[in-house]
């Protein structure tokens, strides 16, 4: 099979650095292009802060950096980990050049004719990508990844909607350093502290993930109505997002049968066996200390993939439930979770 290229767009941030790391030896994809504004035609190894992992992958370090501008990518499709604040504009213009563009950035994900996928929730929405394309006179399209918060939420609420309903969600988040970039929160204020806000988050969570478990047609996505409720908070844990969750359900719950659609949750990227998705999307512990982001920040058969689950328990009564994830929010919740949704991709001929 021959490899797609792909460009990493702003790669010598922390989620470009992750994309790279993960694309390395990919069986599907070659990185042909790197970008980064404020290091056009340096060596990558010399314009890149590393920090993901121990060293940079030898066959990016020699790479070139160029200018995030369509004209100087070539590339099959592109991956846009790039900062919010630029990223409006220039995945507009790599989308009007012919590209098609996989963002985790936020800039477009509430547009209705923008799909905000997780792979194994809501793969359906694609079909609005021809309105986008037809409505906004592209040659390519946008598909956008949802927060990292909300990535891991909206997966395990899925197998728990389709099999009890969901009334209401309440969750709170204990969000990791890595969330907020490099250099991200300065030592002395998070070093002997918790947080309590990060600007714009609870309102992400709150409206993606809606548009995420919401309806589509051909031309536009509805949101559900489903009611979400979110706090967020920053603590000293380099990566890993906990969120405590607390629910009310349509039907009265057992705990095994909870237990049970949880753990053999699976979907189109498992079926398909595509080389990132994780064997089991949800993993449930039944230690009553599990999660953890340090000991499962890295579980699953594709490492960091799977989202973990523990202490599941009855709330105030058999329609409420009460547990604990993890989500590594640089894979899953971004770099992983978007080349997943583009291995789809690939393999349905969309590129």
């Amino acid at each position: 099979m021959k490899k797609a290229k792909v460009a990493v767009l702003g790669a010598t941030g922390m989620v470009g650095q992750q994309y790279l790391k993960l694309l390395q030896n990919h069986p599907m994809f070659t990185v042909s292009t790197i970008t980064g504004d404020k290091s056009v035609g340096k060596r990558y190894g010399d314009a890149v802060n590393w920090i993901v992992s121990e060293n940079i992958p030898s066959e990016f370090a020699d790479m070139e950096v160029q200018p995030t501008k369509p004209s100087r990518v070539d590339a099959d499709l592109v991956f846009s980990p790039l900062p919010s604040e630029v990223a409006g504009s220039a995945e507009e213009e790599f989308a009007k050049s012919g590209f098609p563009v996989m963002s985790d950035a936020s800039a477009h994900r509430m547009e209705p004719d923008v799909p905000l996928l997780i792979a194994e929730v809501n793969l359906g929405h694609l079909s609005v990508i021809e309105e986008q394309k037809r409505s906004r006179k592209w040659d390519g399209f946008i598909v956008t990844s949802p927060n990292c918060t909300t990535v891991g939420l909206a997966l395990v609420l899925k197998p728990l909607a389709d099999k009890f309903g969901l009334n209401h969600v309440i969750v709170n988040t204990m969000q990791a350093l890595s969330g907020a970039g490099f250099p991200g929160v300065p030592a002395l204020a998070i070093h002997d502290n918790v947080i309590p806000y990060i600007e714009n988050e609870e309102e992400k969570v709150e409206t993606e993930v809606s548009k995420i478990l919401g309806s589509q047609n051909k031309k536009m996505i509805a949101p559900s109505e489903l009611a979400i409720s979110a706090s967020c908070h920053r603590v000293a844990t380099l990566d890993g997002h906990f969120e405590s969750i607390y629910l009310t359900t349509e039907k009265d719950t057992v705990i095994t049968s909870v237990t049970e659609a949880l753990r053999t949750f699976s979907s189109i990227p498992q079926q398909m066996k595509l080389p990132t998705a994780p064997t089991q999307p949800i993993i449930v512990r039944d230690e009553v200390d599990r999660p953890q982001p340090r000991l499962d920040r890295y579980a699953g058969s594709v490492p960091g993939m799977s989202v973990v689950v523990g202490r599941i328990r009855h709330g105030l009564d058999s329609k409420s439930l009460k547990f604990g994830i993890m989500v590594h929010n640089t894979i899953r919740g971004a770099a992983g979770g978007t080349i997943l949704i583009a291995e789809y991709i690939v393999e349905k001929g969309m590129v």
